[in-house]
C-alpha cells in the first residue's frame, strides 16, 4: 500500500508539472543566492547568500545578513513571489495526492466487498453475519 500511495504521489507531482516547478524554483534560488554574492557588499560568500536567501524566502528574517543594494533587494522580493507560488502549488498538489490517496483505499474497500459478494454462496455463517455488519456500517455513513 506504501509503495502505491508513493506512485500516486509522483504521478500527482508529474501530472500537475510540480516537479519541474520545483525544479525551477530550487535552480531560481541558486542563482539568486549568486547574484545576491556578486552585488551586495556585506554578504562575503557563496554559503552566506544561500543563508540570506533562504531566511528571506522563510520569512525567518534574523536579521544576521541584510541586502543594502537595490539589486539583491528586487532578487530577494522575486525570490519571495516565487516562493509563495511554489508553496501554494506544492500544498495543492499534496492535498490532491491525499484526495487520490482516500479514492485508492475506497475503490479498494469496494473491489473486496464486491469480491465477497461474487462468492456469496460458498461464504460460512460467521462470514455472512461479518459481511452483514459491514453493510449496516457502510449504510449508517
Amino acid at each position: 500500500m506504501r509503495k502505491r500511495r508513493r506512485k500516486v504521489l509522483k504521478q500527482a507531482f508529474k501530472t500537475s508539472g510540480a516537479d519541474k516547478i520545483f525544479g525551477s524554483f530550487i535552480l531560481f534560488y541558486l542563482i539568486a543566492a549568486l547574484v545576491v554574492w556578486i552585488f551586495e557588499p556585506t554578504i562575503h560568500n557563496y554559503f552566506d547568500s544561500l543563508w540570506y536567501c533562504f531566511v528571506s524566502l522563510a520569512t525567518i528574517g534574523f536579521g544576521d545578513i541584510t541586502a543594502s543594494t537595490l539589486i539583491p533587494r528586487i532578487v530577494t522580493v522575486l525570490l519571495w513571489l516565487y516562493a509563495v507560488v511554489v508553496l501554494a502549488i506544492l500544498t495543492a498538489v499534496i492535498t490532491g495526492y491525499f484526495l487520490d490517496a482516500a479514492k485508492l483505499k475506497a475503490n479498494e474497500s469496494v473491489q473486496e466487498f464486491l469480491s465477497e459478494l461474487e462468492r456469496l454462496p460458498e461464504l460460512s455463517r460467521e462470514e455472512l453475519a461479518e459481511l452483514s455488519e459491514r453493510v449496516k456500517k457502510f449504510n449508517k455513513k
